[in-house]
Protein backbone atom coordinates (compact mmCIF):
# COMPACT_ATOMS: atom_id res chain seq x y z
CA UNK A 1 0.00 0.00 0.00
CA UNK A 2 1.20 3.59 -1.29
CA UNK A 3 1.30 5.61 2.14
CA UNK A 4 4.11 8.10 1.43
CA UNK A 5 1.33 11.45 1.29
CA UNK A 6 0.10 10.49 4.73
CA UNK A 7 3.69 9.68 5.94
CA UNK A 8 4.75 12.74 4.39
CA UNK A 9 2.52 15.46 6.83
CA UNK A 10 3.89 13.82 9.63
CA UNK A 11 6.13 15.83 12.17
CA UNK A 12 9.68 14.87 13.63
CA UNK A 13 7.66 14.02 16.73
CA UNK A 14 5.06 11.82 15.24
CA UNK A 15 7.76 10.09 12.80
CA UNK A 16 9.79 9.44 16.66
CA UNK A 17 6.85 7.86 18.12
CA UNK A 18 6.21 5.58 14.72
CA UNK A 19 9.68 4.61 14.64
CA UNK A 20 10.41 4.04 18.59
CA UNK A 21 13.38 6.87 18.58
CA UNK A 22 13.66 9.98 17.99
CA UNK A 23 14.94 11.14 14.32
CA UNK A 24 18.27 12.62 15.53
CA UNK A 25 19.13 14.39 12.52
CA UNK A 26 15.64 14.78 11.34
CA UNK A 27 16.34 18.93 10.51
CA UNK A 28 18.82 18.04 7.82
CA UNK A 29 16.65 15.61 6.04
CA UNK A 30 15.87 16.78 2.31
CA UNK A 31 12.35 18.54 1.70
CA UNK A 32 9.98 15.75 1.07
CA UNK A 33 12.02 13.30 1.99
CA UNK A 34 10.62 9.82 3.93
CA UNK A 35 12.84 7.75 6.38
CA UNK A 36 13.35 4.18 5.35
CA UNK A 37 11.17 3.11 8.44
CA UNK A 38 8.24 5.04 6.98
CA UNK A 39 8.18 4.66 3.65
CA UNK A 40 5.66 1.41 3.98
CA UNK A 41 4.31 1.85 7.67
CA UNK A 42 2.24 -1.03 8.94
CA UNK A 43 -1.03 0.72 9.64
CA UNK A 44 -1.77 -2.38 12.53
CA UNK A 45 1.23 -1.20 15.12
CA UNK A 46 0.13 2.43 13.90
CA UNK A 47 -2.77 2.08 15.23
CA UNK A 48 -2.48 -0.68 17.47
CA UNK A 49 -5.04 -2.76 15.13
CA UNK A 50 -5.00 -6.65 15.03
CA UNK A 51 -3.56 -8.23 12.21
CA UNK A 52 -7.35 -9.23 11.09
CA UNK A 53 -8.57 -6.45 10.46
CA UNK A 54 -9.53 -5.24 7.24
CA UNK A 55 -8.22 -2.13 5.37
CA UNK A 56 -10.63 -0.73 3.05
CA UNK A 57 -8.88 2.72 2.61
CA UNK A 58 -5.78 4.76 3.33
CA UNK A 59 -6.90 7.90 2.40
CA UNK A 60 -8.23 8.96 4.43
CA UNK A 61 -7.69 5.44 7.11
CA UNK A 62 -10.89 3.28 7.08
CA UNK A 63 -10.86 -0.04 8.76
CA UNK A 64 -13.27 -2.73 9.71
CA UNK A 65 -13.52 -5.60 11.66
CA UNK A 66 -14.82 -9.28 10.96
CA UNK A 67 -17.77 -10.08 12.73
CA UNK A 68 -15.72 -13.43 14.96
CA UNK A 69 -13.71 -10.24 16.08
CA UNK A 70 -16.24 -8.56 17.66
CA UNK A 71 -16.84 -11.44 20.08
CA UNK A 72 -16.14 -9.27 23.49
CA UNK A 73 -18.68 -7.32 25.27
CA UNK A 74 -16.59 -4.36 25.36
CA UNK A 75 -15.20 -3.88 22.23
CA UNK A 76 -11.24 -3.06 22.76
CA UNK A 77 -9.30 -1.04 20.75
CA UNK A 78 -7.64 -3.14 18.71
CA UNK A 79 -11.01 -4.37 17.13
CA UNK A 80 -12.73 -1.22 16.66
CA UNK A 81 -13.29 0.07 13.38
CA UNK A 82 -11.63 3.28 12.14
CA UNK A 83 -13.50 5.90 9.57
CA UNK A 84 -12.16 9.07 8.75
CA UNK A 85 -13.12 11.73 6.70
CA UNK A 86 -9.98 13.76 6.57
CA UNK A 87 -6.50 13.56 7.76
CA UNK A 88 -5.90 12.74 11.55
CA UNK A 89 -4.19 16.03 13.76
CA UNK A 90 -0.98 15.77 13.96
CA UNK A 91 0.15 17.97 16.41
CA UNK A 92 -1.98 17.51 19.62
CA UNK A 93 -1.36 18.86 23.65
CA UNK A 94 -4.06 18.19 25.84
CA UNK A 95 -2.42 20.12 28.35
CA UNK A 96 -3.27 23.45 25.88
CA UNK A 97 -6.18 21.83 24.44
CA UNK A 98 -9.63 23.72 24.30
CA UNK A 99 -12.92 23.34 24.17
CA UNK A 100 -15.36 26.40 22.67
CA UNK A 101 -19.39 26.25 23.19
CA UNK A 102 -21.23 29.10 20.52
CA UNK A 103 -23.30 29.53 17.88
CA UNK A 104 -26.69 31.51 17.31
CA UNK A 105 -28.46 30.26 20.29
CA UNK A 106 -26.47 30.01 23.40
CA UNK A 107 -26.46 32.59 25.73
CA UNK A 108 -22.94 33.11 27.07
CA UNK A 109 -20.02 31.75 24.61
CA UNK A 110 -17.42 30.05 26.63
CA UNK A 111 -13.95 28.09 26.36
CA UNK A 112 -12.86 25.47 28.51
CA UNK A 113 -9.68 23.87 28.72
CA UNK A 114 -9.62 20.16 29.80
CA UNK A 115 -9.07 20.88 33.04
CA UNK A 116 -11.13 22.72 33.57
CA UNK A 117 -14.13 20.32 32.18
CA UNK A 118 -13.04 18.11 34.14
CA UNK A 119 -12.87 19.93 37.44
CA UNK A 120 -15.97 21.35 36.63
CA UNK A 121 -18.03 18.70 36.06
CA UNK A 122 -18.91 15.58 36.79
CA UNK A 123 -17.88 12.50 34.97
CA UNK A 124 -19.89 9.51 34.01
CA UNK A 125 -19.40 6.28 32.27
CA UNK A 126 -21.86 4.42 29.59
CA UNK A 127 -21.16 1.84 27.01
CA UNK A 128 -22.43 2.92 23.62
CA UNK A 129 -23.15 1.49 20.38
CA UNK A 130 -21.36 3.26 17.69
CA UNK A 131 -22.03 2.11 14.33
CA UNK A 132 -21.37 3.74 10.74
CA UNK A 133 -23.91 4.32 8.51
CA UNK A 134 -22.65 2.86 5.95
CA UNK A 135 -21.89 -0.39 7.45
CA UNK A 136 -23.19 -3.36 5.40
CA UNK A 137 -22.99 -1.17 2.05
CA UNK A 138 -21.27 -4.09 -0.17
CA UNK A 139 -24.59 -5.75 -0.49
CA UNK A 140 -26.28 -2.73 -1.93
CA UNK A 141 -27.23 -3.41 -5.95
CA UNK A 142 -27.11 -1.14 -7.72
CA UNK A 143 -23.37 -0.62 -6.06
CA UNK A 144 -23.24 2.61 -3.58
CA UNK A 145 -20.52 4.77 -3.81
CA UNK A 146 -18.21 4.41 -0.49
CA UNK A 147 -16.03 2.35 2.20
CA UNK A 148 -17.87 -0.97 0.77
CA UNK A 149 -18.35 -2.36 4.27
CA UNK A 150 -19.25 -5.52 5.14
CA UNK A 151 -20.62 -5.93 8.80
CA UNK A 152 -17.81 -4.82 10.89
CA UNK A 153 -18.15 -1.11 10.79
CA UNK A 154 -19.28 -1.29 14.39
CA UNK A 155 -17.99 -1.43 18.15
CA UNK A 156 -19.58 -0.93 21.71
CA UNK A 157 -16.79 0.24 24.06
CA UNK A 158 -17.06 2.27 27.47
CA UNK A 159 -16.59 6.05 27.63
CA UNK A 160 -15.81 8.12 30.04
CA UNK A 161 -16.77 12.16 29.98
CA UNK A 162 -19.13 14.99 30.79
CA UNK A 163 -22.30 15.33 29.50
CA UNK A 164 -22.80 17.54 27.06
CA UNK A 165 -26.49 18.57 28.69
CA UNK A 166 -24.18 19.74 31.64
CA UNK A 167 -21.49 21.92 29.82
CA UNK A 168 -25.30 23.72 27.34
CA UNK A 169 -26.51 24.23 30.61
CA UNK A 170 -23.52 26.46 32.26
CA UNK A 171 -23.85 28.10 29.31
CA UNK A 172 -27.18 28.37 28.86
CA UNK A 173 -29.20 28.45 25.54
CA UNK A 174 -32.17 30.28 23.98
CA UNK A 175 -36.08 28.41 23.21
CA UNK A 176 -34.37 28.95 19.72
CA UNK A 177 -31.76 26.33 20.16
CA UNK A 178 -32.75 23.57 17.20
CA UNK A 179 -29.31 21.46 16.84
CA UNK A 180 -25.64 21.28 17.69
CA UNK A 181 -23.02 21.28 15.51
CA UNK A 182 -19.16 19.91 15.53
CA UNK A 183 -16.23 21.41 14.51
CA UNK A 184 -13.13 19.05 14.79
CA UNK A 185 -9.19 19.75 14.56
CA UNK A 186 -9.00 17.18 11.90
CA UNK A 187 -8.42 19.13 7.84
CA UNK A 188 -9.96 17.86 4.65
CA UNK A 189 -7.52 15.28 2.31
CA UNK A 190 -7.49 18.45 0.02
CA UNK A 191 -4.83 20.73 2.29
CA UNK A 192 -7.30 23.68 2.25
CA UNK A 193 -7.25 24.92 5.75
CA UNK A 194 -10.58 26.43 5.45
CA UNK A 195 -12.55 23.18 4.30
CA UNK A 196 -13.67 20.95 7.28
CA UNK A 197 -13.85 17.18 5.82
CA UNK A 198 -16.76 16.58 8.39
CA UNK A 199 -19.26 19.10 10.65
CA UNK A 200 -22.09 17.13 11.63
CA UNK A 201 -24.24 17.38 14.28
CA UNK A 202 -27.93 16.44 16.35
CA UNK A 203 -31.39 17.72 17.53
CA UNK A 204 -31.24 19.37 20.81
CA UNK A 205 -33.60 16.26 21.91
CA UNK A 206 -30.19 13.77 21.16
CA UNK A 207 -27.70 16.75 22.62
CA UNK A 208 -29.20 16.77 25.93
CA UNK A 209 -29.61 13.50 26.73
CA UNK A 210 -27.92 11.80 29.49
CA UNK A 211 -25.72 9.22 27.74
CA UNK A 212 -24.54 12.08 24.94
CA UNK A 213 -20.86 12.88 26.06
CA UNK A 214 -18.05 14.71 25.99
CA UNK A 215 -15.50 11.68 26.20
CA UNK A 216 -11.98 11.86 27.07
CA UNK A 217 -11.96 8.25 27.99
CA UNK A 218 -12.28 5.00 26.62
CA UNK A 219 -12.74 2.03 27.55
CA UNK A 220 -10.56 3.71 31.14
CA UNK A 221 -7.77 5.26 29.26
CA UNK A 222 -7.53 8.10 27.10
CA UNK A 223 -8.59 7.68 23.98
CA UNK A 224 -6.69 6.45 21.54
CA UNK A 225 -5.64 9.29 18.72
CA UNK A 226 -7.34 7.58 15.83
CA UNK A 227 -10.81 7.51 17.56
CA UNK A 228 -10.84 11.23 18.87
CA UNK A 229 -7.82 11.90 21.46
CA UNK A 230 -8.15 14.10 23.76
CA UNK A 231 -11.77 14.98 23.54
CA UNK A 232 -14.55 13.48 20.94
CA UNK A 233 -18.37 13.86 21.22
CA UNK A 234 -20.34 10.40 21.46
CA UNK A 235 -23.93 9.85 20.36
CA UNK A 236 -24.66 5.89 20.67
CA UNK A 237 -27.40 4.54 18.42
CA UNK A 238 -27.34 6.85 15.97
CA UNK A 239 -24.76 7.04 12.68
CA UNK A 240 -21.08 7.01 14.51
CA UNK A 241 -20.70 10.32 12.11
CA UNK A 242 -22.79 12.17 14.19
CA UNK A 243 -19.54 11.47 16.89
CA UNK A 244 -16.98 13.87 16.60
CA UNK A 245 -13.50 13.12 17.13
CA UNK A 246 -10.74 15.80 17.99
CA UNK A 247 -13.53 17.91 19.67
CA UNK A 248 -12.51 21.97 19.26
CA UNK A 249 -15.86 23.38 19.26
CA UNK A 250 -19.48 22.83 19.49
CA UNK A 251 -22.11 25.22 18.00
CA UNK A 252 -25.86 25.70 19.33
CA UNK A 253 -27.43 26.54 16.22
CA UNK A 254 -31.04 27.91 15.83
CA UNK A 255 -31.53 25.82 12.73
CA UNK A 256 -30.51 22.39 11.44
CA UNK A 257 -27.00 22.84 11.02
CA UNK A 258 -25.41 22.78 7.89
CA UNK A 259 -21.88 21.97 8.25
CA UNK A 260 -19.74 19.40 5.73
CA UNK A 261 -21.48 16.50 5.27
CA UNK A 262 -25.20 17.57 6.74
CA UNK A 263 -25.98 18.43 3.54
CA UNK A 264 -27.06 17.42 0.23
CA UNK A 265 -27.44 13.38 0.39
CA UNK A 266 -24.41 12.57 2.59
CA UNK A 267 -25.85 10.57 5.65
CA UNK A 268 -29.74 10.87 4.58
CA UNK A 269 -32.11 8.30 3.03
CA UNK A 270 -35.15 8.35 0.34
CA UNK A 271 -37.49 9.89 2.66
CA UNK A 272 -39.61 6.99 0.86
CA UNK A 273 -39.14 4.05 -0.89
CA UNK A 274 -37.46 4.21 -4.04
CA UNK A 275 -36.45 2.15 -7.12
CA UNK A 276 -33.19 0.51 -7.28
CA UNK A 277 -31.34 3.02 -9.06
CA UNK A 278 -33.13 5.57 -8.83
CA UNK A 279 -32.13 9.28 -8.28
CA UNK A 280 -33.38 11.33 -5.43
CA UNK A 281 -33.38 14.67 -5.36
CA UNK A 282 -31.91 16.31 -2.52
CA UNK A 283 -34.81 17.73 -1.13
CA UNK A 284 -36.95 14.27 -1.33
CA UNK A 285 -33.90 12.81 1.14
CA UNK A 286 -34.23 12.87 5.06
CA UNK A 287 -31.39 13.02 7.68
CA UNK A 288 -30.24 9.97 9.41
CA UNK A 289 -31.24 9.47 13.12
CA UNK A 290 -31.68 6.43 15.28
CA UNK A 291 -30.10 3.29 13.90
CA UNK A 292 -32.18 0.61 12.74
CA UNK A 293 -32.47 -3.06 14.55
CA UNK A 294 -29.70 -5.27 14.05
CA UNK A 295 -27.62 -7.96 15.45
CA UNK A 296 -24.22 -9.99 14.97
CA UNK A 297 -23.12 -13.50 15.26
CA UNK A 298 -19.53 -13.64 16.88
CA UNK A 299 -19.01 -17.03 17.62
CA UNK A 300 -18.01 -19.51 15.77
CA UNK A 301 -16.62 -17.77 12.67
CA UNK A 302 -18.58 -18.92 9.56
CA UNK A 303 -17.56 -21.64 7.97
CA UNK A 304 -17.46 -23.92 11.31
CA UNK A 305 -17.17 -27.83 10.70
CA UNK A 306 -18.66 -29.64 13.40
CA UNK A 307 -19.26 -33.92 13.62
CA UNK A 308 -22.38 -35.47 13.03
CA UNK A 309 -24.30 -35.11 16.79
CA UNK A 310 -22.09 -32.09 17.91
CA UNK A 311 -23.99 -29.43 19.04
CA UNK A 312 -23.27 -25.91 18.28
CA UNK A 313 -22.95 -22.73 20.70
CA UNK A 314 -23.53 -19.37 18.95
CA UNK A 315 -23.01 -15.78 20.42
CA UNK A 316 -23.40 -12.73 19.64
CA UNK A 317 -24.53 -9.22 19.97
CA UNK A 318 -27.72 -7.28 19.18
CA UNK A 319 -29.01 -3.36 18.88
CA UNK A 320 -31.18 -1.42 18.35
CA UNK A 321 -30.28 2.67 17.88
CA UNK A 322 -31.91 4.61 20.76
CA UNK A 323 -34.60 1.45 21.60
CA UNK A 324 -33.88 -1.92 23.26
CA UNK A 325 -33.56 -5.36 21.78
CA UNK A 326 -36.31 -6.96 22.98
CA UNK A 327 -36.31 -10.66 21.34
CA UNK A 328 -33.59 -12.62 19.56
CA UNK A 329 -34.48 -15.62 17.02
CA UNK A 330 -32.38 -17.78 14.79
CA UNK A 331 -32.79 -20.29 12.08
CA UNK A 332 -31.21 -23.05 10.55
CA UNK A 333 -33.58 -23.42 6.91
CA UNK A 334 -33.24 -20.67 5.75
CA UNK A 335 -35.85 -18.46 7.44
CA UNK A 336 -38.55 -21.12 7.46
CA UNK A 337 -38.80 -21.41 10.66
CA UNK A 338 -37.34 -19.27 14.21
CA UNK A 339 -36.42 -20.23 17.49
CA UNK A 340 -35.93 -18.20 20.70
CA UNK A 341 -32.87 -17.42 22.21
CA UNK A 342 -31.68 -15.79 25.54
CA UNK A 343 -30.67 -12.18 25.41
CA UNK A 344 -29.44 -9.99 27.95
CA UNK A 345 -30.67 -6.66 29.02
CA UNK A 346 -28.00 -4.20 27.98
CA UNK A 347 -25.67 -2.80 30.91
CA UNK A 348 -26.87 0.72 30.04
CA UNK A 349 -29.10 2.86 27.51
CA UNK A 350 -28.20 2.00 23.89
CA UNK A 351 -25.39 -0.58 24.90
CA UNK A 352 -25.34 -3.37 22.56
CA UNK A 353 -27.01 -6.71 24.44
CA UNK A 354 -25.85 -9.97 24.19
CA UNK A 355 -27.25 -13.33 22.94
CA UNK A 356 -26.55 -16.72 23.23
CA UNK A 357 -27.67 -20.37 21.83
CA UNK A 358 -26.91 -24.01 21.88
CA UNK A 359 -27.60 -25.65 18.20
CA UNK A 360 -28.41 -29.33 17.48
CA UNK A 361 -28.66 -30.29 13.38
CA UNK A 362 -31.02 -32.93 12.12
CA UNK A 363 -28.53 -34.58 9.86
CA UNK A 364 -24.97 -33.95 8.27
CA UNK A 365 -24.82 -31.50 5.68
CA UNK A 366 -24.56 -27.58 4.74
CA UNK A 367 -26.18 -25.36 7.13
CA UNK A 368 -26.68 -21.76 7.56
CA UNK A 369 -27.22 -20.36 10.83
CA UNK A 370 -29.34 -16.93 10.67
CA UNK A 371 -29.91 -14.42 13.22
CA UNK A 372 -33.13 -12.03 13.22
CA UNK A 373 -33.49 -9.60 16.45
CA UNK A 374 -36.64 -7.51 17.09
CA UNK A 375 -36.58 -3.94 18.68
CA UNK A 376 -38.93 -2.82 21.66
CA UNK A 377 -41.67 -1.19 18.89
CA UNK A 378 -42.18 -4.98 17.27
CA UNK A 379 -40.12 -3.89 13.89
CA UNK A 380 -37.63 -7.26 12.93
CA UNK A 381 -34.77 -7.60 10.88
CA UNK A 382 -35.03 -8.54 7.32
CA UNK A 383 -34.04 -11.46 6.47
CA UNK A 384 -32.78 -10.20 2.89
CA UNK A 385 -31.18 -6.33 1.72
CA UNK A 386 -33.45 -3.88 3.43
CA UNK A 387 -34.49 -0.71 1.39
CA UNK A 388 -32.38 0.24 -1.58
CA UNK A 389 -30.64 3.83 -1.20
CA UNK A 390 -28.46 5.91 -3.18
CA UNK A 391 -25.24 6.00 -0.50
CA UNK A 392 -25.68 2.18 0.86
CA UNK A 393 -26.84 3.02 4.31
CA UNK A 394 -28.92 1.22 7.49
CA UNK A 395 -28.72 -2.47 6.00
CA UNK A 396 -29.72 -4.40 8.97
CA UNK A 397 -30.69 -7.76 6.66
CA UNK A 398 -29.90 -10.79 9.08
CA UNK A 399 -26.34 -11.66 9.43
CA UNK A 400 -25.70 -15.38 8.90
CA UNK A 401 -22.58 -18.35 9.22
CA UNK A 402 -22.06 -21.10 7.44
CA UNK A 403 -22.07 -24.03 8.97
CA UNK A 404 -20.86 -28.31 7.75
CA UNK A 405 -22.11 -30.86 9.64
CA UNK A 406 -20.03 -34.32 9.34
Amino acid sequence: MDRRKFTSSLSFVAMGSILGAPVVFGKLMPKGYIPLGLQDPDPFKLFDKDKQMVILNDRPWNMEAQAHLLDDKVTPNKYMFIRNNGKIPERIDPDTWTLTIDGEAVKRPKRYTLEELKRAFGTHTYQLTLECGGNGRSEFNPPAKGNQWTVGAVSCAQWTGIRLRDILEDVGFGENAVYIGYHAADTHLSGDAGKAPISRGVPMKKALQDETLIAFKMNGKDIPLVHGHPLRLVCGGWPASASGKWLKRISVRDKVHDGAKMTGSSYRIPCHPVAPGEKVPDEEMCIIESMPVKSLITFPKTGALLKKGQELRIRGHAWAGELEVSRMQYSIDFGSTWRDCPLEKPVNRLAWQHFSATIAFPEEGYYEVWAKATDSQGKSQPMVLPGWNPKGYLNNACHRIAVKIG
